[in-house]
């Protein structure tokens, strides 16, 4: 709201600083600032608030060291981050522009059905709160949202890049404001709808969904809502449970989805930007660049929810910020085209995910196979399965954000390594 104000008092009266809220460097910045102080201030209260009403969480006996000292912790956290990402936002990003709208509807949409779960879990006493299917189907509607606005909406395209040709320019022979010109002269000048993604480590790196069903016909590319609306509504299902199973220790989901967060920002920066593009030779989708503003905003609410997170946690985001935590992540990967790149950026997620797979599909094909269920781990997610091995917690969650930073920087140097 704030950019429309002060772009409105920029134009008209020419206010002294007004013209700073044209940069998104600066708006994100912002919203980095913003949100850090409403999850540090505001979250002290919110936790204090949690703890009157004695909304804590409740710890089932699994037999790990430490896990009933956490009995009573606060829980609902996750509405700290929800106001420390959603606040922020408002004031600071082009609210209109449609790729904030659908961020801000997977952030409520999602942040609502995590809201139900933990409801459920600590006022009806419900230690399995709300019913998995319901879940999944809430996760589906947001790809089926998602997906659909992706592929149908005619303001989300990207300008493709006209063929290579090798030419020899002469040191010095063009200014600054030339060379700038030059960027645009590289990307075709009418954008296109597409359903391009980027491969990460291929030289070609880009990868159209509609190509899968070449085989239909000449018309095959009309078709292509058929891939690509049920791959996004895979990925934000699983990236969003892989984050919620993730949210078992203290400061480990915050954590990784802070440092996710970092480089999704730095990549939608450099996907939104013609010159960054052009020099990195990768896609350029116009108004990407504003989502900096907001995945800004999504670090600093991370940042200083984990203040109060870290071990010993004071608060427990719940479900109300784990849910969430991950459509939003998956979300934002998809609408930068990078979606490709989530096995290896989330590769925590991804590990707490097939972790339990493997070990409930294992033990159910052992128990039909010889009558007694046997395990892959000595306790799924994987994080606890180290922690049944004696590692203690603050070491486990140190170790998995040095994993999850060394996936960051992989996810990174893609750029250039193909």
């Amino acid at each position: 709201m704030l950019y429309y104000l002060f772009s409105f008092l920029d134009k008209a009266y020419n206010v002294p600083g007004a013209g700073l809220f044209q940069y998104i460097s600066f708006r994100a910045g912002m919203a980095t600032i913003f949100s850090l102080f409403i999850s540090l201030i505001y979250g002290k209260r919110i936790i204090n608030y949690l703890r009157t009403k004695q909304i804590g969480e409740t710890v089932r006996e699994l037999g790990l060291e430490g896990q009933m000292a956490k009995t009573g912790t606060p829980t609902m956290g996750g509405l700290i981050i929800l106001g420390a990402i959603l606040i922020p936002t408002l004031l600071f990003a082009k609210i209109l522009n449609i790729y904030i709208l659908l961020m801000l509807f997977v952030t409520v949409w999602l942040g609502l059905i995590g809201f139900l779960d933990d409801y459920i879990k600590v006022f009806r006493k419900n230690k399995e709160g709300l019913a998995g299917k319901f879940k999944i189907l809430g996760q589906i509607v947001a790809g089926l949202v998602i997906g659909s606005v992706l592929y149908f909406n005619p303001g989300i395209v990207i300008r493709e890049r006209f063929p290579e040709k090798k030419t020899e320019i002469k040191a010095g022979t063009l200014t600054a404001f030339e060379q700038v010109k030059d960027h645009n002269k590289k990307f075709r000048a009418t954008p296109v709808k597409s359903t391009k993604t980027t491969i990460p480590f291929l030289k070609n790196n880009e990868f159209d969904y509609a190509i899968l069903l070449k085989w239909v016909g000449d018309d095959y590319r009309n078709y292509a809502w058929l891939i690509f609306i049920p791959m996004v509504i895979l990925i934000i299902t699983a990236i969003s449970n892989g984050a919620n199973l993730t949210d078992g220790m203290d400061g480990l989901a915050t954590g990784t989805s802070a440092v996710i967060a970092i480089t999704l920002g730095l990549l939608a920066w450099v996907s939104g930007n013609i010159v960054f593009s052009d020099y990195l030779n990768i896609m350029y989708i116009p108004n990407t660049g504003e989502l900096v503003v907001f995945i800004s905003a999504l670090v600093g609410a991370c940042v200083g929810f984990l203040w109060y997170n870290s071990y010993p946690a004071q608060v427990f985001m719940g479900d109300t910020g784990s849910l969430a935590l991950g459509g939003i992540i998956a979300a934002f990967a998809i609408m930068i085209r990078k979606e490709l790149l989530i096995p290896v950026l989330c590769g925590i997620f991804i590990a707490e995910n097939l972790s339990v797979v493997i070990q409930v599909a294992y033990f159910k094909y052992t128990r039909k196979r010889t009558g007694e269920g046997k395990r892959v781990f000595l306790m799924a997610p994987l994080h606890h399965h180290y922690q049944k091995k004696g590692y203690p917690e603050p070491k486990i969650v140190m170790r998995f954000l040095i994993i999850g930073i060394a996936l960051a920087l992989i996810s990174i140097i893609t750029l250039k390594i193909r």
